[in-house]
């Protein structure tokens, strides 16, 4: 991406111009177009003849004295249409010489074709104003260029160093001093930086302004396009930006061309809009941040939230494309992202008339057909009806995930398990950490545990989830009757139990549960 600093300069207005210190010395006045004063000027030409049109490439404020123009109204309706033509920013008069009061023709012409007129009253050297105005003009293109060059160099360094696109967002965000929103061509927020409180404002009404921010640069929403090899696929946009326009420009195309090579040369393994959902939803689960604060980052992410029913899932070894496939094809609008301990956490938002059981039921027989294996284990909370109480959904569906992950009854449990179809195994999971329930698992299983025999834990750990079902015991480690019988002789004497006593096996079976849990 290359950026014209020839059309991207930052300019003043015309409006800037007309309250510069000088320029007010001449008692400036506002005859014609004064609701075009925000145009920019690009530079300052002084011009008497009347066809200055001719010599104008855009953008100019052209200053006069009207002296070829006097006495002829039509002559004067004529250089006013060849400047808006030519595209000029504005025109200035200086009364005195040719003329003592604004000329009418000039006037009606210029409020007709819309071009800033504006008459000093007071005689004023225009080599001041030029001056002036082109010092300004070259210290702001200087400034702007160093800008530009500053924020290219922090992001390349950025880059090279591997670092995330949160980090090159935050960059931009200092840098331009409002909020930074990279969206899909959707409008889906896929990122986000600056300031909380001014992105949360940003992002409650996110929907309705987006579509807006392209004609919206003069109240300083800034975009542009992310693409590639003749194809867009973002936008980055600058909201609110309170600098020059051009300025603005040129720091949302220094970011948008670092966001491009991030994205080429980053071998990143999730997209972003995976990136997005796995911050989401993480942030719900950790609870670190309140829920009623990420309410409009899950609306600006495209997840429907007004009067919805949330479904809060967690699979085990589940790879999210997969599970966000499986979504797409059944049609159900939900955030899918990889947490950090394993597995996939999956947040269903369902119309209130939707039965959340049978899709839920629905999503998890899809994904295991669509995965090829019946061992899939697919966690649920309970539905909530309410944004404020996902989180604590997403931690229990969590907790069941787990409470079942590596158990030899896995195939025997519902396609979708939740926290009623744990017991046990779920509470010993909660009491995992405690420091009694660590001692009464060493002590129970201690002559296992010192020997080291996996074979025989794995055996034991079969024998007691089947129920003490010796010949399912047996079907499921591929041996026969008489050798299982040795296994449990030798598990018993090690342990100084005996198995066929309910008391003491429900003890053994409680300790291999906390030890496994223990082990995670």
């Amino acid at each position: 991406m290359t950026i014209d600093l020839g059309t991207a300069q930052p300019a003043l207005s015309v409006r800037q111009v007309l309250g510069l210190e000088r320029v007010l010395a001449g008692e400036p006045e506002v005859v014609a177009g004064a609701d075009q004063l925000d145009r920019a000027v690009r530079w300052v030409h002084v011009a008497e003849a009347a066809d200055v049109g001719v010599m104008l490439s855009g953008g100019e404020m052209v200053l006069t004295t009207g002296v070829l123009l006097a006495g002829d109204e039509e002559k004067q309706a004529e250089y006013i249409r060849s400047l808006h033509r030519a595209e000029a920013a504005a025109v200035v008069l200086g009364l005195g010489r040719a003329f003592r009061t604004p000329p009418e023709g000039m006037r009606r012409a210029a409020e007709r074709c819309g071009l800033p007129m504006v008459v000093l009253h007071r005689p004023f050297p225009f080599a001041e104003l030029t001056e002036e105005v082109q010092s300004r003009l070259v210290r702001r293109k200087f400034a702007a260029v160093s800008l530009s060059e500053a924020v290219r160099t922090a992001l390349t360094g950025l880059i090279t160093a591997g670092a995330p696109l949160q980090r090159l967002l935050d960059e931009v965000a200092q840098h331009s001093g409002c909020p930074v929103v990279v969206t899909n061509l959707a409008h889906r927020v896929l990122a986000t930086a600056g300031e909380r409180s001014a992105v949360d404002d940003v992002l409650r009404d996110w929907e309705r302004i987006a579509r807006q921010a392209g004609g919206r640069e003069g109240a300083g929403w800034i975009r542009a396009e992310l693409g590639g090899r003749g194809e867009r696929w973002g936008r980055i946009v600058l909201c609110g930006y309170r600098g020059d326009t051009a300025t603005g420009r040129l720091l949302a195309d220094r970011a948008a061309e670092a966001l491009v090579l991030h994205r080429m040369l980053g071998g990143l393994a999730h997209s972003w809009e995976e990136q997005s959902a796995q911050g989401l939803l993480t942030d719900l689960v950790s609870g670190v941040v309140p829920a009623r604060q990420l309410l409009p980052r899950a609306r600006a992410a495209g997840l429907p939230v007004n009067r919805r029913t949330f479904v809060p899932l967690v699979v085990r070894d589940g790879e999210a494309g997969r599970l966000d496939r499986v979504l797409r094809l059944l049609g159900l609008p939900g955030l899918v992202a990889e947490l950090a301990d394993g597995t996939t956490a999956v947040l269903l938002s369902l119309a209130p008339d939707q039965d959340a059981d049978a899709l839920a039921a629905h999503f998890a027989a899809r994904l295991r057909s669509e995965s090829g294996t019946e061992q899939l284990v697919v966690a649920a909370a309970g539905a909530r009806t309410v944004w404020d109480d996902v989180p604590a959904g997403l931690r229990e569906a969590r907790h069941v995930a787990e409470a079942v992950a590596g158990s030899s009854a896995a195939l025997d449990l519902p396609v979708v398990v939740r926290l009623r179809d744990v017991h046990l195994r779920g509470l010993i999971r909660l009491l995992r950490d405690d420091p009694q329930v660590q001692s009464f698992a060493e002590r129970e299983l201690d002559g296992l545990l010192c020997a080291g025999d996996e074979d025989l834990l794995s055996v034991l750990r079969t024998y007691l989830a089947t129920g003490r079902n010796k010949s399912r015991t047996a079907q499921l480690h591929h041996v026969s009757r008489p050798a299982l019988y040795r296994r449990l002789e030798a598990i018993q004497k090690r342990l100084g139990v005996d198995l066929d006593d309910f008391e003491q096996a429900a003890s053994v079976h409680i300790a291999l549960l906390a030890h496994d849990a223990q082990q995670g």
